[in-house]
């Protein structure tokens, strides 16, 4: 298994590799760091040796550099070639720290990429392997592609878990407002995912949360995150298939996460991450 990793040598860039060092670690993944340059401009000759430095030394790694009309095209080429299960890269270089804001090769890859992309927040200097993944499920067709993606993830990994699903009521100041039965449906959903995740996953721990708010940051805000957390979210109905389209619910999640998110293409039936 192959990840691509979008090098700059910046602080994007160096969120990326220590983001895919964390995913890559117990995996026997191999990461790609890739810089993508314009045709006119010679890249660094110790660009390479800077980026590789940084990975953990238990994690097997290469170097190229490589010329396209853009970053988003460079990675997606890479990514081809290499059969890769997963582009990694960081979110952007400003913002608020450990938080989301999206520059336009995170913003490009999450409308048009064919694999999966991993987004670093800003800062993020994990070195340890994941503790939790966390799997964002909706009741829309699609659902069971990116359950399917987390539950091949942790059960490689052998680490917990989660399946989360967030409901957005703005009625919640209403006196009169029956919040257990607006919930009903969410909750029914959850509970059947937490039957298939469980029953596939026999020896890891398997949990379900239920959150809302008056808006989806306010359900987001109100989860429990660890630091060694991985959010896999799903993309939008209008995407291509096969493809990566960001919805604008999962938009609003990653802008209120403070841990790495995954986003899954459209019917994604490949190898997993």
């Amino acid at each position: 298994m192959k990840y691509v990793v979008g090098y700059r040598p910046d602080e994007r860039g160096a969120d990326a590799v220590a983001l895919a060092g964390v995913i890559a670690r117990t995996q026997g993944a191999e990461l790609h760091l890739v810089n993508v340059t314009n045709g006119g401009k010679a890249a660094d000759p110790d660009i390479g040796k800077r980026a590789l430095a940084m990975v953990p030394a238990d994690v097997a790694a290469t170097f190229s550099s490589r010329a396209s009309e853009s970053f988003v095209h460079g990675l997606i080429d890479a990514a081809t070639e290499d059969d890769a299960a997963l582009i990694v890269v960081g979110a952007a270089s400003n913002g608020v720290f450990k938080r989301f804001t999206l520059g336009s090769v995170a913003n490009g890859l999450l409308h048009a990429s064919p694999v999966p992309v991993a987004l670093a927040p800003r800062g993020y200097n994990r070195r340890d392997p994941l503790t939790r993944l966390t799997v964002m499920t909706g009741m829309r067709e699609g659902w069971q592609a990116v359950l399917d993606v987390g539950i091949t993830a942790a059960g490689r990994r052998n680490v917990p878990l989660r399946l989360v699903s967030v409901v957005e009521i703005d009625q919640l100041e209403q006196s009169d407002f029956d919040l257990n039965n607006a919930l009903s449906p969410a909750r029914q959903h959850v509970n059947t995912v937490l039957a298939k995740a469980a029953a596939r996953l026999p020896h890891n721990k398997v949990s379900v949360t239920l959150a809302h708010g008056r808006n989806i940051e306010e359900a987001v805000d109100g989860i429990g995150w660890k630091s060694g957390e991985l959010v896999i979210v799903g993309s939008s109905r209008l995407a291509e298939n096969r493809k990566i389209f960001i919805g604008s619910t999962a938009n609003k999640i990653l802008r209120s996460l403070p841990v790495p998110m995954v986003v899954v293409p459209r019917d994604f039936q490949v190898q997993g991450i």
